[in-house]
């Protein structure tokens, strides 16, 4: 009789540790969930930090030019708004991009202004991952952006037919140097 409680026993305990078990990979596959780390996937929060490279880029007159870049973007702890700041020049263009965006569900809304032409608007788009893409619309002036950043590198392309810039494509690399 004692061989059969301590058979029992085993089979008890068993069930038991199998059931522990279960329960720890349950709780264990909830944690990204409640983490407060979960904000890590917001796509704005790549963008942070001090960028610099180069690229090309096609003016209205049919002119190719290469274009040296900088970048310094400031992404709030949450990945929920960013300020951006773009400025690049080549041989004989120049533009400086500033703009305020806001994250919230997969939309981007916020404002941008070119400084050394005194112009401004809205930007609208969706971000997912490692993209973004947006339009950014004002009076006088449309551009339709991309952006793809992995890890320290970061693709820019901004395409604005009809303007005085019509084509920029920029590569960047976080803390970089041109």
């Amino acid at each position: 009789m004692n061989g059969r409680k301590t058979r029992k026993v085993r089979i008890m305990s068993t069930k038991c540790y199998v059931r522990a078990l279960a329960v720890s990979a349950f709780a264990v596959s909830l944690l990204p969930l409640a983490s407060p780390v979960h904000a890590q996937s917001s796509p704005l929060l790549p963008l942070s930090g001090k960028w610099a490279g180069a690229g090309t880029v096609a003016l209205a007159s049919g002119t190719k030019e290469r274009i040296r870049c900088r970048s310094n973007n400031q992404v709030d702890s949450g990945g929920t708004s960013v300020q951006l700041e773009l400025r690049c020049a080549s041989d004989s263009y120049k533009f400086e991009l500033r703009s305020y965006i806001t994250y919230s569900g997969g939309e981007l809304k916020g404002t941008w202004d070119e400084l050394s032409r005194n112009v401004g608007g809205q930007v609208m788009g969706r971000a997912s991952g490692s993209q973004i893409q947006a339009t950014a619309a004002g009076q006088t002036f449309t551009a339709i952006l991309a952006m793809n950043t992995r890890g320290n590198t970061q693709s820019i392309t901004i395409r604005s037919p009809g303007s005085e810039l019509s084509e920029a494509s920029i590569n960047l690399t976080r803390g970089g140097s041109n």
